[in-house]
């Protein structure tokens, strides 16, 4: 049958006519619907702010990046056992390539830049970790985001959520990770006023028992390929019930006292304390130090008067000298002219004096807030001190130098000053915690330093 050519295009018009008079009343329908469902809908009240919590840590994050296919290193790597692997980063090491100026990282605040970096590639190349399932909530799993203690439940947080580097197959596994709180256990097991941590470190012996018991790979190396993060004062009295626990486990401690017999500098990794207010702002107040030149304090400092240094200092400081600004906790009258962190901001150095223990909260707040932090701790290894070289950007003061404290400022050269200044905010992005870890943060240079220190125990066969 033939058709011609002025029908079908009759047709085609008659057609695109109905579907835009379909469309036009469709469009009409939806348009009254929408006026019938605004109308209805009632005004929200205006919700009171409640104070966040744990809980509240609801992100959004952005997506990871794209997959992109092994190379042949990669699966070099995947093809050789853990042993193999950690004897293999081992020997690159060695031979790490000299790194001049690099585009990644600031050379003057670390201690061999070429050394760190090659490492720190290894890690992302080659690094795999394993989490213990066991142990019940909330000890075990449920970390802590708030306070001055943070940094273990940060840690925690992140590295349960990690794909990168985390394995379900232990037998792929180059590192063991102990998942438990130093906070949790203290705040669900301690007796208060009872002085006494053995059933602290007696829950933590029988959990590590029953690890040895129900896997092989704690007797394999006993402990000496597994790690854990605890913050609190006295995460290193919990592992104390157990030998090889105490001796050979990775341990990073805020609590990094040599003077204990606990902490081991080179196998050990001194953990950055760092007080988190609102878990999901947790970099608020960061930065925003100022101009040398608008900084009217020479040296600042406020807080309880607990442990051996602090009482000293405010005896031989405290009210006695409009440079050095050292109090109690500072008082009302004062904080009401100028808070504590515009008091940081506004110093030039800011003295971080150990507490009951070495530790303190306010070295990493000077380095958040641009102040360059004086430490006043025998005996206390600095954050990250395998890789960092504190004297860059710090300055380190022998306790029975505090009546001298004043002197010793003055001494340094307003050019080294600056350069001081300068690597502190360089170094403060090695500090920062990230809801999802970018290269470099906090959570990857706390990473790296267990990473680093387990390949300082590899001993390359000959």
């Amino acid at each position: 049958m033939q058709v011609s050519l002025d029908s079908v295009r009759q047709f085609q018009l008659h057609q695109t006519a109905s579907y835009a008079w379909l469309n036009s009343s469709r469009q009409r329908i939806r348009a009254a619907h929408t006026v019938e469902e605004k109308q209805k809908v009632p005004k929200r009240r205006k919700s009171r702010r409640r104070k966040e919590t744990d809980d509240d840590l609801q992100v959004v994050i952005p997506p990871p990046p794209p997959h992109t296919p092994p190379s042949t290193l990669q699966r070099y790597i995947w093809s050789l056992s853990p042993n193999e692997a950690l004897f293999y980063a081992k020997r690159e090491l060695q031979q790490a390539p000299f790194v001049t100026n690099d585009t990644e990282l600031y050379a003057p605040i670390f201690r061999n830049i070429s050394i760190f970096k090659r490492s720190y590639e290894l890690m992302e190349l080659i690094l795999k970790v394993y989490i213990y399932p066991d142990g019940k909530r909330p000890i075990f799993h449920e970390p802590h985001l708030m306070g001055i203690y943070a940094s273990e439940g940060w840690f925690m947080k992140l590295m349960q959520d990690n794909r990168q580097f985390v394995t379900r197959d232990p037998e792929k596994a180059h590192l063991f990770y102990l998942p438990y709180s130093a906070r949790q256990l203290q705040a669900a097991l301690y007796v208060v006023g009872s002085h006494n941590l053995s059933p602290l470190s007696i829950f933590l012996r029988d959990y590590v028992n029953a690890l040895a018991a129900k896997y092989p790979f704690w007797n394999r190396t006993h402990g000496s390929d597994h790690f854990l993060v605890a913050c609190h004062d006295w995460g290193p009295y919990t592992i104390k019930g157990h030998d090889e626990l105490m001796k050979n486990t990775i341990k990073a401690l805020c609590n990094a006292d040599l003077s204990e017999g606990i902490f081991k500098a080179g196998k050990d990794v001194s953990l950055p304390e760092t007080t988190i207010k609102r878990p999901r702002r947790p970099r608020r107040n960061v930065g925003g130090g100022k101009r040398v030149s608008q900084r009217p304090i020479l040296a600042f400092f406020a807080g309880n008067m607990h442990g051996r240094v602090r009482p000293i200092l405010l005896k031989h400081w405290g009210g006695k000298d409009e440079d050095m600004r050292i109090y109690g906790p500072l008082p009302k009258r004062i904080s009401l002219q100028m808070t504590y962190i515009q008091h940081m901001k506004s110093s030039k150095y800011c003295i971080c004096p150990m507490g009951y223990e070495v530790n303190s909260p306010r070295i990493v707040e000077a380095i958040y807030y641009e102040c360059v932090p004086v430490i006043i701790a025998d005996n206390f290894v600095p954050p990250l001190n395998e890789v960092l070289d504190w004297n860059a950007f710090s300055v380190i003061v022998a306790e029975k130098d505090i009546p001298k404290l004043k002197e010793i400022l003055l001494a340094i050269p307003l050019r080294q000053y600056l350069k001081m200044l300068a690597n502190l905010k360089m170094v403060q992005r090695h500090f920062l915690w990230n809801p999802r870890p970018i290269k470099y943060d906090m959570f990857h240079m706390i990473l790296h330093s267990i990473w680093f220190n387990r390949l300082n125990q590899i001993q390359i066969p000959e």
